[in-house]
């Protein structure tokens, strides 16, 4: 009875949030997730209250503990008492109940259970606090300079923060791993199958099963966050991340991303530029063995256009006039650009193509002995 309750209320809460508590702004973001860029933006680096999205951090720092081999679905874990007080979304864990690490996954992905997200964080690093210090290093190492975490489920709290593109730079990356791909297309599952004790597991992402290439995603809402979700989809090889924070329903929240994806899908394609390389500027190096120092791209340059826009693109260098010695081989020297008429599309490092030493006077020496003595 009391997990019946608890799941009505749940549910009656989808319906609206507290109008007066809510955040006054909302953000969104589309990007590709492969190249970065960003294809629609509102206020995607406001600081806010983003709910259980902030539990895509900490399904990152598992998919990589499982990549590791630090983590595995099989693995018991023992829920502490502090992790079956927390409140919200929850499994009803009890105290002492072993649960795999398996179980928690699916439910904090499929139902964002609060609870089994604490217990997963205390069997990772001991503590809930101990954990949260990976997310905020994990952010720092992925550049979110609008991200900061208190806790590992999300609620409300005023150091508590992060931002659309921030959510959807994490949510891009925690895609590249594929081992919970199942966990996020399930509609409906349960843990505890088949005891007294059997709990129901509700996918509260809309997206999940409704719309084409959706790979998966997470939803989050409080009282002062409103509705959020950060979703993943791909077609055709092109990946997108839509993120809304701040949403005043479910229903809007689902159809701000949906709209974003198809926005994205419609209206952009992945396009592979071919720059060639004898247009890069040979690099003079006053001091060095070699004079004129030959330029390469760094890596082939896959970015997202406008459909049918690659005739209108344009390409602009910038290097410096002259190089002092010693240069290594792959050294960045420059950046080469891609405009359509004022945007940029994307760039990439110019880098030289060989390594040039510095000439000094005994290197100078030897060279012209060499040349002297050349048959």
């Amino acid at each position: 009875m009391k997990r019946c309750i608890a799941l009505l209320i749940l549910l009656l809460s989808a319906f609206s949030v507290p109008s007066g508590a809510l955040q006054s702004e909302t953000a969104q973001v589309l990007i590709e997730s492969h190249t970065g860029q960003v294809l629609y933006a509102e206020n995607e680096n406001k600081q806010l209250s983003v709910g259980s999205v902030t539990k895509t951090m900490l399904l990152l720092i598992a998919a990589e503990k499982i990549s590791e081999g630090a983590l595995s679905s099989g693995d018991a874990v023992t829920v502490s008492p502090y992790a079956s007080s927390i409140e919200g979304s929850v499994i009803w864990l009890e105290p002492g109940e072993i649960m795999t690490a398996g179980d928690l996954l699916k439910s904090i992905i499929i139902s964002s259970a609060n609870d089994a997200a604490v217990a997963l964080a205390e069997h990772l690093s001991g503590s809930e606090k101990e954990f949260v210090k990976l997310m905020n290093e994990k952010a720092a190492e992925l550049g979110l300079t609008n991200t900061n975490f208190t806790g590992c489920v999300g609620f409300d709290d005023p150091d508590h923060y992060s931002s659309a593109h921030d959510m959807a730079v994490v949510t891009a990356k925690l895609f590249e791993y594929d081992c919970f791909n199942d966990c996020f297309k399930t509609r409906l599952s349960s843990v505890r199958t088949g005891t007294k004790r059997e709990t129901q597991l509700i996918n509260t992402n809309k997206l999940a099963n409704s719309y084409d290439g959706c790979l998966g995603g997470k939803t989050g809402t409080t009282d002062k966050a409103g509705y959020c979700l950060s979703v993943c989809a791909e077609r055709d090889g092109m990946r997108l991340i839509a993120v809304t924070l701040g949403a005043r329903s479910d229903n809007e929240r689902t159809e701000n991303c949906r709209i974003l994806l198809d926005t994205g899908f419609k209206n952009y394609e992945k396009y592979k530029a071919v720059i060639n390389e004898e247009n890069l500027p040979v690099l003079s190096v006053p001091n060095g063995v070699i004079k004129k120092l030959r330029l390469k791209i760094n890596s082939p340059v896959n970015c997202v256009i406008p459909k049918g826009s690659y005739d209108s693109l344009t390409y602009n260098y910038t290097v410096p006039e002259k190089l002092l010695a010693p240069v290594e081989k792959g050294q960045k020297v420059g950046e080469a650009r891609a405009m359509i008429k004022d945007k940029l599309i994307f760039k990439s490092d110019i880098v030289a193509a060989e390594a040039c030493e510095k000439l000094t006077f005994l290197k100078s020496i030897k060279i012209n002995s060499e040349a002297f003595f050349k048959p």
